[in-house]
């Protein structure tokens, strides 16, 4: 009886840690990686200095400001006016994927994702149509990760990058705004083969929004984005949105991506210990030196943008080409970005038995982005 009872509960204990590793697949990752480089590079006093708090305090002010206007469905709302207009799929399609698009420069492409993906089921599930569900999918997850490239916040690895080189706004939007045009333009003529048909989005009401909450909110949005821009402190910052959702909501604090922030932290502790291994650092520096461009975007496909773009910055000066490429490279594979692993996992919970037709159709699509996009960068940009 005893070891029955061991047996059940050994069982249950792996159940649920197989269930926390697919549901935070690049967490884990990074767990692992930050605890195995660990006992190469033991913990000394020089991991004080891995994690830049300046990323993370700019990540936790934009996630829990987000929070708080998503509760108050000021996206959703949004959205939904803007959906209502549209009299056809194709039209629909259009505007679902440029809403996560520009969305995604303002609240960062995981934002973008989490708030309008599900909108983008509700308009296409009325069809009838599982192939169109797809591909509106695919196509706001790769609006989300090239559309957020514009700007410092719209990626998690831009705030990163944008505050470790101290990179001038100007020049970042510089670097970024050819291969944001590309995408752009890409973008249009894939929601241009969405079959056109008639389509009836019925609007479900509720969509008035508390007037002295939106307007504190988008302030608060406004400082957050002002903290990122190093126009105010981030340390006052991040005490001026603690205590006014302390006082507001509460739960927008609660639910703050707190894997994610967790996610950085594991991976300064990683990319500080991989760039202190001497064969690693000379490896990694040979490969940037060869052609950062490849390098980055070929290391997204393997083990993410925000990881790629932590670890690679501690081998070179060379910011320009690895922005770009950790941003191209955040198409892809599907772990090339945790945008497109949140992308999987609603479509995967709406439609369980249909992952490989996805995976093929999402592959076909984002790596046709990132091969145009590098031949782009190569011949023009680096």
């Amino acid at each position: 009886m005893q070891d029955s009872l061991k047996t059940g509960f050994f069982v249950r204990a792996l159940n649920k840690v197989h269930a926390f590793i697919r549901k935070n697949t690049v967490l884990s990752i990074a767990i692992v990686a930050a605890i195995v480089t660990s006992f190469i590079v033991p913990p000394d006093k020089a991991y004080l200095g891995y994690v830049d708090l300046k990323t993370m305090c700019c990540l936790f002010g934009t996630l829990a400001v987000v929070c708080a206007l998503k509760n108050i469905r000021f996206f959703a709302i949004l959205a939904s006016r803007i959906i209502l207009i549209a009299g056809n799929s194709r039209t629909a399609a259009v505007t679902l994927v440029f809403i996560t698009f520009f969305g995604s420069m303002l609240i960062a492409n995981d934002m973008a994702l989490i708030t309008f993906l599900p909108l983008g089921y509700y308009v296409f599930s009325t069809s009838g149509d599982r192939k169109e569900v797809a591909a509106v999918f695919i196509l706001q997850n790769i609006a989300a990760n090239l559309g957020g490239m514009l700007t410092p916040f719209g990626n998690p690895q831009n705030l990163y990058l944008y505050a470790k080189y101290a990179i001038p706004t100007g020049e970042f939007m510089k670097i970024m705004a050819a291969p944001f045009a590309v995408a752009l333009f890409m973008i249009i003529v894939c929601c241009f083969l969405i079959p056109k048909h008639s389509m009836k989005i019925i609007d479900t009401g509720d969509t008035k929004l508390p007037k002295d909450r939106t307007v504190i909110y988008i302030v608060l949005f406004a400082i957050t984005i002002l903290m990122v821009f190093r126009l105010i402190p981030y340390i006052l910052t991040i005490l001026i949105v603690l205590a006014a959702l302390l006082i507001l909501d509460r739960k927008a604090i609660k639910m703050v991506d707190y894997a994610l922030l967790f996610t950085f932290v594991c991976f300064f502790i990683f990319a500080g210990n991989m760039g202190r291994i001497e064969v690693v650092k000379r490896f990694f520096s040979y490969l940037l030196n060869l052609n950062p461009l490849i390098t980055s975007v070929f290391s997204c496909q393997v083990i993410s943008n925000v990881p790629s773009a932590i670890l690679l910055s501690q081998f070179t000066e060379n910011y320009t080409p690895l922005l770009l490429g950790v941003n191209i490279g955040g198409a892809g594979t599907l772990i090339a970005s945790l945008a497109s692993l949140i992308t999987f996992g609603e479509y995967n919970k709406h439609y369980p038995g249909s992952a490989k037709e996805y995976i093929w159709r999402f592959s076909l699509y984002n790596f046709s982005f990132v091969i145009v996009l590098t031949v782009f960068g190569l011949v023009f940009l680096v």
